[in-house]
């Protein structure tokens, strides 16, 4: 069995205050879990550079890959591009392959100082192609940097599974269970869990015009242990 994992920067003010509602997440660990890549933890970071690039060393040794979204754009908080940099002690600068990429959405008049900054990569880093709006991401060392908009960190993904060395696939079921609620499946489940350590079992309420109930997640590497799982799992159901 090979565990590969990945830390997630989700980077912006706009986060925090509420005004933006992130999805990247979910995205990104939906892109990665076919790849064997289990996400070990996300974390939202305002616009501050010392705290982007402290986060972004951390996770980079603690890590195989490290997805950050946002702050890539023509603006003056736009500053992930420089935390990079700064990160790995790495010089910035424009980059002529990353203008080509603009030219192919802008006439030269029209790439003004502003928009000039989204051709500003690392030293060493690779192009990350933008399908959407042609403004590249960038890989440094092991750390993938992706617009926050989306749509087109969504699409700037397409660029990049190639790049991941994947490892086990974790198998996930889920059981339905109506008509109960966590506190009566809480015990049992805690003791089912203690029987099969190697298996993350987890419980998500629901309601609706049917009433109530909860889906049991069962994940694993081995399907050996899932199954002697659920089996446990719906005999206990069952009783």
């Amino acid at each position: 069995m090979k565990t590969v994992t990945a830390g997630v920067l989700l980077i912006g003010d706009e986060l925090l205050s509420g005004r933006t509602q992130d999805t990247n997440l979910r995205t990104i660990a939906e892109f990665l879990a076919p790849l064997g890549v289990q996400i070990g933890e996300a974390r939202i970071l305002a616009d501050e550079a010392e705290v982007i690039s402290a986060n972004v060393r951390e996770f980079s040794d603690r890590f195989d890959y490290v997805f950050t979204t946002g702050g890539i754009g023509p603006t003056h908080d736009d500053i992930t591009a420089d935390c990079i940099a700064a990160a790995f002690d790495l010089d910035i600068s424009q980059r002529q392959d990353a203008v080509d990429e603009l030219l192919k959405r802008y006439d030269p008049d029209d790439l003004n100082a502003a928009r000039l900054r989204m051709a500003r990569i690392p030293d060493g880093a690779s192009l990350i192609k933008n399908p959407v709006s042609l403004a590249p991401g960038f890989q440094t060392r092991n750390v993938f940097t992706l617009a926050g908009v989306p749509q087109i960190m969504r699409a700037m993904l397409e660029d990049i599974e190639h790049r991941i060395e994947g490892g086990t696939v974790m198998a996930k079921r889920t059981i339905a269970v109506k008509g109960k609620g966590e506190g009566d499946v809480g015990g049992p489940l805690a003791a089912i869990a203690a029987k099969y350590p190697d298996v993350s079992i987890g419980s998500y309420p629901h309601f609706d015009g049917d009433g109530y109930g909860l889906n049991i997640v069962i994940r694993a590497f081995n399907s050996s242990d899932l199954d002697a799982c659920e089996t446990s799992i719906a005999e206990f159901l069952e009783s």
